[in-house]
């Protein structure tokens, strides 16, 4: 029985690379948009309601990412989770897991969005948010804490969504969302002069509409969902299969941003024209990791899809084919930017000891930034396999603790940019090799005996 629909991509037959590129493009169309939506935001607060609105929505911005960061992951746990009962054919467990998934988002959102607007002061002036934007900060993380069910809900749903192949319509979900929040933005911001207030507003009712969209899509989801909203419950198998596999992707992304910010102090001692060059190239990374993010999802949905169907043959012509394709767009991406640095530097920094350090960072960064997304892609292929903690263990130890020891040893020794930014290029190289190593490890265990890794499944339908 097949129980993918018709908007699905079948990941377990047929030629990998076409299918790996149909799931994968409007997974980077949507990061796209994200990333613009996000700066059109950003303009908006910045010219209506001035630099201090703008400077207390960014004193926000590293501590949500923080605290979200780990149910995010447990979102990607749900992604493999029912993918991998997709390819086992199982509608009873993709319905379970569903529905598992929706009420975990609901809770989480919900424990979020309380500990966020109450501790929002604490958490603020923790991280030496200046006083005169303190307010405006604090005020904006309690509106927003009150949107965090329906962030959680639209990252769980989308997640469900795109395990039986469909990336089409979560990427219209976040078009519509992310044009609906730059419309309020000016609405609120510039037309009702809400300021700081306007700009999470915007941002609530915006998640609002993503959430109910992809609701929409697992209410309609036909055979293998078909999702009732009275039927919501926690299984507690699913549960467990979900943690188990998200908590450590969970960890992993905070474990990168406790690296980022003890970076980022790092680049502050240098002085504000070093943090400005240094801020514009962080941005300019994110079109680069966009062109490689979808073969990361494309490998952890495509992958757990096969083993699930103890399919692991295809395991690793998925794996080869995503890190073939990551390279190739990280690669072409970093060529482009080099070619255009100074143009792209300069769009962000006016001064030329800015630009001069976002170009410095450029040309140590990019050449091997395409390591970035396929360090990823490795990731995922264990994740999808039902290995979260091999990639967890491999990444924390690369990414944090070798940054975080070279910041103590070489950048004290030598106490220059470049000898901190030769940091991330050395630490990929490293975890790479970590990571194929254990990838090795893992599929001689399994060999080509049929389900080791799957998932124990109920009897097929329901």
């Amino acid at each position: 029985m097949n129980i993918n629909s018709d908007r699905s991509i079948d990941m377990r037959n047929g030629a990998v690379l076409p299918a790996v590129i149909r799931f994968s493009l409007p997974i980077m169309a949507g990061n796209v948009l994200q990333l613009m939506f996000g700066a059109a935001d950003m303009i908006v607060a910045g010219r209506f309601a001035g630099s201090g609105a703008l400077a207390a929505v960014g004193a926000n911005t590293s501590l949500i990412n923080l605290i979200v960061n780990l149910f995010i992951g447990l979102s990607l746990g749900t992604n493999i989770v029912t993918a991998r009962f997709y390819g086992a054919e199982s509608v009873r467990d993709v319905r379970e897991t569903v529905r598992t998934a929706v009420a975990m988002s609901l809770i989480c959102g919900g424990g979020l969005g309380v500990f966020g607007a109450a501790a929002a002061p604490v958490l603020l002036r923790g991280l030496g948010t200046p006083g005169d934007i303190l307010g405006s900060a604090v005020c904006y993380l309690r509106i927003y804490s009150v949107g965090m069910p329906l962030v959680m809900l639209y990252n769980f749903g989308s997640a469900a969504v795109t395990a039986a192949g469909d990336t089409k319509r979560p990427l219209y979900c976040l078009m519509t969302a992310g044009a609906a929040n730059v419309a309020l933005n000016v609405f609120f911001v510039a037309g009702m002069g809400w300021g700081v207030a306007g700009v999470a507003a915007a941002t609530v009712l915006s998640n609002g509409i993503s959430a109910g969209m992809i609701l929409r899509c697992l209410c309609t989801g036909g055979e293998a969902v078909g999702l009732k909203l009275r039927e919501l419950r926690l299984y507690g198998d699913k549960v467990g299969e979900i943690l188990r596999v998200g908590v450590p992707a969970g960890l992993q992304g905070v474990g990168f941003s406790i690296s980022s910010v003890i970076i980022q102090a790092a680049v502050n001692s240098f002085g504000a024209a070093a943090v400005a060059g240094n801020t514009a190239t962080i941005s300019i990374e994110g079109f680069l990791y966009t062109a490689m993010y979808g073969f990361y999802q494309s490998c952890s949905t495509f992958t757990a899809q096969n083993a699930g169907a103890g399919r692991f043959d295809r395991v690793d012509r998925v794996l080869y084919v995503c890190l073939g394709c990551a390279f190739a767009a990280g690669t072409l991406a970093a060529i482009l930017c080099l070619g255009f640095d100074e143009l792209l530097a300069g769009m962000y920094c006016s001064d030329p000891s800015a630009t001069a350090v976002a170009v410095t960072r450029m040309w140590i960064v990019f050449p091997l930034y395409a390591l970035c997304g396929m360090n990823d892609v490795m990731a995922g292929s264990m994740r999808g396999m039902g290995h979260s903690a091999a990639p967890l263990v491999v990444s924390t130890l690369g990414a944090c603790v070798f940054r975080i020891l070279w910041i103590a040893t070489v950048f004290r020794w030598l106490g220059s940019l470049e000898s901190l930014y030769v940091s991330y290029p050395v630490s990929w190289v490293m975890t790479f090799a970590a990571h194929f190593l254990c990838f090795q490890a893992i599929r001689r265990r399994t060999g080509n005996v049929e389900r080791r890794f799957c998932l124990p499944v109920k009897e097929r339908g329901d």
